[in-house]
């Protein structure tokens, strides 16, 4: 009988941890072997073996733990399955709307310019299938929205089945501290990445009920953990976060799986950052401050901040594939995990190191 080992993204996700907890291990063995030896004679055990009893049976917990392979989730047929994508102009979105197709499923692929001939639209477009369906979706227009929930309800196979899934992945960006940063900005960015994603689930929500099918929020690492100068993006990712999780434990009775996947860096991967951009996002930023914080701030220290975020475009993940095959195991997994993180090393451990460590240490090692 063949065995199963567990893949090689497992193994480097592993990895930190593995370590991590192996020098814990040794630290607290070797270096508190008094402590260990009054537990075991208060336990009635024998003293000189409590150290190495307790460091080899945690050793291996934590071996079994992660080489262990994945429990078996099942998956469902493809073939008939309908699928609405928002954001399909560039980045995951067209990279989904194609590799959902390529595997079976119809795509309502929904494009911010697809009226306006945008490159992402045009693409998808040229495929000409009866399983591709481009139409024009503007996630802050409620017209827009109502349309696009009439062609796909027209389009739908069989409406009385429903919709099977809905991929909220259109999103927008920016950096700034907070003190260079408006409240229209703010807004800005909470009006697509949040709101959008309000709006676009509450008017499907119907078709995936009756489907008994899968809501997926492209959310963000960032939307568990803060980083300086990009509070903008962190709001909006939070609240996609809670909204998730609340329509999660909502949708429980229903049949319905509401999941979140949560990329780390793929900067690089989908051009969401460019020099230019960020070069016009400051000037508007030190144009727009007040003088006070111009004066208090100082003008060095604004321009480190444009060249460190400037140090970010070609960095992170070059593959957008990690997170292409999260989404799709979500939608075609009969138990769905409710949170993916499909991310590199690094990131998956700051996260780790984010969410799990105090705020006191956690602040001082990042």
């Amino acid at each position: 009988m063949a065995s199963v080992l567990p893949d090689a993204a497992a193994v480097r996700r592993a990895a930190p941890l593995v370590l991590l907890s192996v020098g814990l291990t040794l630290t607290l063995g070797l270096g508190l072997p008094a402590v260990l030896r009054l537990l075991a004679r208060l336990c009635g055990l024998n003293e000189s073996s409590a150290t190495s009893c307790i460091v080899l049976l945690y050793l291996c917990l934590v071996l079994l733990c992660v080489a262990r392979p994945p429990l078996p989730r099942g998956s469902l047929t493809v073939s008939g399955k309908q699928v609405l994508i928002t954001g399909c102009d560039s980045g995951f979105g067209l990279g989904l709307a194609k590799h959902l197709h390529a595997i079976g499923f119809t795509v309502f692929a929904g494009c911010l310019l697809k009226d306006k001939k945008g490159d992402g639209a045009v693409e998808l477009e040229s495929m000409k299938s009866d399983r591709m369906k481009v139409l024009q979706l503007n996630v802050c227009s409620e017209e827009e929205i109502n349309q696009a929930l009439e062609f796909v309800t027209k389009n739908l196979k069989e409406t009385e089945e429903g919709l099977w899934g809905v991929v909220n992945n259109a999103g927008i960006t920016t950096f700034g501290a907070v003190e260079f940063t408006s409240l229209d900005k703010y807004k800005e960015v909470a009006e697509v990445n949040l709101w959008g994603t309000v709006r676009v689930t509450k008017a499907f929500l119907p078709l995936i009920r009756r489907a008994k099918g899968r809501v997926i929020n492209i959310a963000s690492m960032l939307g568990r953990m803060g980083i300086p100068t990009r509070s903008c993006y962190c709001i909006s990712k939070y609240g996609v976060e809670a909204f998730s999780e609340c329509l999660r434990k909502e949708m429980h009775q229903w049949g319905v799986k509401v999941i979140v996947i949560e990329p780390s860096n793929f900067i690089a991967a989908t051009g969401i950052f460019t020099r230019e951009g960020i070069d016009a996002r400051g000037e508007e930023m030190w144009r727009e401050a007040s003088e006070q914080v111009r004066e208090d701030y100082g003008k060095s220290y604004f321009s480190r901040q444009i060249i460190l975020m400037k140090s970010f475009v070609n960095s992170g993940v070059k593959d957008m594939s990690l997170v292409l095959n999260d989404i799709t195991d979500a939608l075609c997994s009969k138990f769905p995990y409710a949170r993916y993180i499909p991310s590199d090393t690094y990131w998956w451990v700051r996260i780790q190191i984010m969410t799990h460590l105090p705020s006191a240490i956690s602040d001082r090692i990042l």
